[in-house]
């Protein structure tokens, strides 16, 4: 029998303050790629004290290099070393699994999430633009192939200067958890939901587009809350936004993993009118739960609700509010949209995202 192509994955943002929609897309990818025969797959991270919190422990080994995280990065980025062999021995592929961008010490495969920075360099830290841009600079440069979740990420890419040989389409999965009335009820309670709520998700920057979506709701008279969910992150104040509008705005902040998919399953609706996204998983998950979705054309999760949920200009809070009001006005078709969502969503898997992915490892382990 021949022996397993060894693969090693980063995976340091499970140990990141925010970790965010990448580290659940890395997670999860990382988990379907166990089910594949003939994959050794090893994770690479910084040094660290602990473990990450339960929610985030990769379902593989964790090798860790010698060096703390900022420490790593900026030995990866400037002194291109050192390589991830250090802590892992010999690998048949590297997999980049965000823009920190190991050494080329093998084959090299690079998950471009998006490339947000380019597209509006004031939603992003000083510090955040140069660390994205020299990670850009060094993938186009060591990258043998880019993994892309969405066409608008692919057409990013092509754009920012990435020959189309080298990228390959990979949309992110969606786990289905089946929520009971329970589970919902639970978390009403836990949250004081009394009324019907419209919910958003995510970390708090400012290509989420909360200020429109606050201006929205405040032009919106509608028996229900708007509840905002997820971690505070950077450039963005949040009480500022809300304004007049406090009292039927909810912020619960963070939530445990366990608790996303019954709060997204009492939704009456989810609005995610951001910006600019690379896929938009907050999206998926809400389709997942049969909840009617509105969201912004024009960037990927427009593709991801494509033919399933209302589309909106995200620069115009008018255009928000209108399709917030046919939803919450409009049972019928909150219904139809609930039941083309959860549609769509069965069509977005893990295991085909492992496939797409254990394909490309191939690829490019068969050039050495």
């Amino acid at each position: 029998m021949a022996e397993p192509m060894r693969v090693a994955m980063t995976l340091e943002q499970c140990w990141h303050r925010v970790p965010g929609g990448t580290a659940v897309a890395t997670l999860e990818l990382a988990r379907a790629l166990t089910r594949r025969d003939g994959l050794e797959l090893v994770g690479v991270a910084a040094k660290h004290a602990r473990e990450p919190d339960a929610a985030w422990r990769p379902p593989v080994p964790v090798a860790h290099l010698p060096l703390p995280r900022l420490a790593l990065y900026e030995a990866w980025h400037r002194l291109r070393r050192p390589g991830v062999e250090r802590a892992t021995g010999p690998v048949d592929v590297i997999h980049a699994t965000a823009m920190p961008v190991p050494p080329r010490s093998a084959p090299l495969v690079l998950t471009m999430h998006d490339l947000a920075f380019l597209k509006d360099p004031a939603h992003f830290t000083r510090r955040g633009n140069s660390f994205f841009r020299r990670g850009l600079e060094l993938a186009l440069k060591d990258a043998d192939l880019v993994l892309c979740p969405s066409r608008a990420t692919m057409s990013d890419c092509l754009e920012a200067g990435f020959d189309e040989q080298r990228l390959r389409l990979v949309p992110h999965g969606v786990v289905i958890q089946a929520v009971g009335d329970s589970d919902v009820a639970r978390i009403r309670a836990q949250h004081d939901l009394d009324r019907d709520y419209v919910l958003w998700t995510g970390t708090v920057e400012p290509r989420k587009n909360l200020p429109g979506l606050l201006r929205a709701w405040g032009q919106l008279e509608a028996n229900a809350d708007l509840v905002l969910v997820g971690p505070q992150g950077w450039n963005e104040d949040l009480d500022k936004h809300i304004g007049g509008a406090r009292e039927r705005v909810r912020v619960l902040g963070w939530l445990p993993q366990r608790d996303l998919a019954p709060i997204y399953a009492g939704a009456t609706a989810f609005c995610y009118p951001s910006f600019t996204e690379g896929f938009g998983l907050p999206v998926l998950e809400a389709m997942a739960q049969s909840t009617p979705v509105i969201t912004s054309s024009g960037t990927s999760t427009e593709e991801i609700a494509e033919g399933a949920g209302l589309l909106v200009d995200p620069n115009d809070p008018a255009s928000i509010a209108d399709a917030l009001g046919r939803v919450l006005n409009d049972n019928e078709l909150a219904a139809q949209l609930a039941r083309k969502g959860r549609e769509r969503a069965e069509t977005y898997t893990w295991d085909g995202a492992a496939e797409k992915t254990l394909a490309a490892y191939r690829e490019v382990a068969w050039r050495k």
